[in-house]
């Protein structure tokens, strides 16, 4: 059940939503610092085989976990095919040639692309005029983020696969709108993981990768934080803040992890942020603010306290 108190009551909520934040942030770090030494696909299977481990278990522990109906397997392969192994294939090769910081602002327009998809495949969703100049902002946003092209841009294949892995994610989350399981999130994320990380795997073999995770401790250590951290941590905390505030405000999240993968950058590679990228990133923002300004603001607003 959603609190109907405000978030200035709820102190710890706002601080699950920064934890949150940070560790989805560093994500895009730690997958930066691996994919230097590790096979990316490799590396992005492995996360999930125990990612997903333990999540399901997490999972089985709470209740109903095994998939009966034809909408609880749909919504399995489609968290498992197109959110875990689409999105992170092209995640984790794209960020090859993408820093982390700048991959972060990337995946930040996942809910602009979103409200595009489902303006386009759902017949309760419309984008009013504002909606669509947010999509266009959100857009300009990305291309002066990455400056494809430019003498200190981004390389633009690097840039189209993430981009992609973006659009894959945002596919994914309107298709699951039209289905109605009745498994469980946890189970169905988990269900999620553990298919994704077998097509992980069945890629990176026919990618030829060497079947090895031989590496520096800084890489295993990138693996074990993105198992843990980004995987199960953020998972919870995730969950915990849809039940007391609401899907809308949880989706600001996506907006703090790019200065958080900044911060982070700059700590573990030197990485200072061009002023392109932060006028970028800002753009992304103004687009999300354009896309889903109504229910935004009618999200602070009931939970704001009325003053008599």
């Amino acid at each position: 059940m959603i609190s109907d108190y405000s978030w200035s009551r709820l102190p710890t909520n706002l601080l699950a939503f920064v934890v949150l934040a940070t560790l989805w942030g560093a994500s895009f770090v730690a997958i930066e610092a691996g994919v230097k030494e590790l096979p990316p696909l490799l590396f992005a299977a492995v996360r999930y085989d125990a990612a997903g481990a333990l999540v399901l278990a997490w999972a089985a522990l709470r209740g109903r976990w095994r998939p009966r109906t034809r909408d609880d397997w749909l919504a399995v392969g489609l968290v498992g095919a197109l959110v875990i192994a689409g999105h992170h294939a092209l995640l984790y090769v794209g960020q090859q040639t993408v820093p982390g910081a700048v991959a972060a602002a990337i995946v930040a327009l996942a809910p602009v692309v979103t409200a595009l998809f489902a303006a386009v495949l759902l017949s309760d969703e419309r984008l009013r005029p504002a909606g669509y100049g947010g999509v266009l902002v959100g857009f300009i946003g990305v291309a002066v983020v990455t400056a494809p092209g430019t003498a200190g841009g981004v390389p633009v294949d690097g840039v189209a696969l993430v981009f992609a892995g973006t659009a894959v994610f945002a596919l994914a989350t309107v298709l699951l709108r039209r289905l109605r399981p009745r498994l469980s999130m946890g189970a169905m994320q988990g269900w999620g993981m553990v298919l994704g990380a077998g097509l992980l795997h069945a890629g990176s073999l026919a990618r030829g990768e060497p079947q090895t995770l031989a590496a520096s401790p800084t890489a295993l250590a990138a693996l074990a934080f993105l198992v843990v951290g980004p995987g199960v941590v953020a998972f919870l905390l995730y969950f915990r803040l849809l039940g007391s505030v609401g899907a809308t405000q949880t989706s600001l999240v996506g907006y703090l992890e790019p200065v958080a993968a900044a911060g982070l950058s700059w700590v573990a590679f030197g990485y200072v942020p061009s002023t392109n990228a932060v006028a970028g990133f800002l753009l992304v923002a103004v687009g999300f603010a354009l896309v889903k300004h109504e229910r935004v603001v009618a999200a602070v607003r009931r939970r704001t306290p009325s003053r008599a």
